[in-house]
């Protein structure tokens, strides 16, 4: 092998290399890639980012491999020398354009699938009334009667003040637990209406897989169904710039097994006996119990 297709060569296996050196931090990948979440919506649209994923990391070894290798191959130190009689190659452009026209249908009809899915709230069994508010949230069961604000946690919000003596690192959860969670059971298809009282909101559980603005004036909507066997805590938060305390509305989201939730639905209804402990906050990983569900305030 000439020294010349040596080095076309190891240019072009470094662009490979390159491109696929993700491979190696995968095990990292949890930390700055999308969650695969709990919903069956949440995994197709994750597995629908890294099959686009893949495709961009395919073509961008493509491109960059033959960028190099055409800078290490035709070099002037090499006696390389420009051509100056071609003009346009009619094959080359119908080639570069098909590829990319065939590419991108083939990933347009997998995310046209999941955008439609996405927006289809029928045949929902629970529908949950979301209002935004400066800077808090209000759940409204409809239909049951129940319903409550949701806000920042007591220690969190007296850790956050200046000069309040709290070391923020001592409080569990900071900034992300909240008095009243939102209760759902676990595969159960609960639709989401969402609308705001004062300025743009916008309501966000990564593991849900969903993200919608909460805008005054408007009803938007959006669902989620969480799959059997996935009990605990979700959190969230506010991802539209809100005002001064956009930072300090967690949302937190609880789901529990169907008995458990039938059990604290009717304890929230008017005329329930509350439960003995009405101030205690949601743990951050314990299994969720009829118990450990404060009766809600009512808003």
């Amino acid at each position: 092998m000439t020294r010349h297709a040596r080095s076309a060569l190891a240019a072009a296996a470094f662009a490979i290399l390159g491109g696929l050196a993700p491979l190696a931090a995968h095990a990292e990948w949890g930390n700055v890639n999308m969650t695969v979440g709990v919903t069956e919506l949440s995994k197709e649209i994750h597995s629908l980012h890294m099959t686009i994923f893949w495709w961009c990391v395919a073509i961008g070894v493509f491109v960059f491999g033959w960028m190099i290798w055409s800078l290490v191959a035709f070099r002037k130190s090499q006696g390389a020398k420009p051509d100056t009689t071609m003009t346009h190659s009619t094959k080359a452009e119908i080639i570069w354009t098909v590829i990319p026209v065939v590419i991108l249908v083939i990933m347009a009809i997998p995310a046209a699938r999941t955008l439609i899915a996405i927006e289809d709230t029928r045949n929902t069994e629970i529908s949950i009334k979301v209002t935004g508010y400066q800077w808090k949230w209000h759940y409204d069961y409809l239909g049951e009667d129940v319903k409550f604000f949701s806000s920042l946690a007591r220690a969190s919000d007296e850790a956050r003040q200046l000069k309040s003596g709290v070391n923020p690192e001592s409080v569990e959860n900071y900034l992300l637990d909240v008095d009243n969670p939102l209760v759902v059971p676990e595969d159960t298809k609960v639709r989401v209406l969402l609308t705001a009282q004062d300025v743009i909101h916008a309501w966000w559980v990564p593991a849900f897989g969903m993200k919608k603005d909460a805008i005054p004036g408007n009803v938007n909507e959006l669902w989620f169904k969480v799959e059997k066997g996935k009990t605990g805590l979700y959190r969230g938060q506010c991802a539209e710039l809100c005002g001064r305390d956009h930072g300090f509305m967690p949302i937190v989201v609880k789901v529990v097994t169907k008995d458990e939730y039938r059990a604290w639905l009717a304890a929230q209804k008017p005329g329930a006996a509350a439960p003995a402990d009405t101030t205690s906050e949601p743990a951050a990983d314990a299994a969720p119990t009829v118990a450990a569900l404060p009766a809600a305030p009512r808003g």
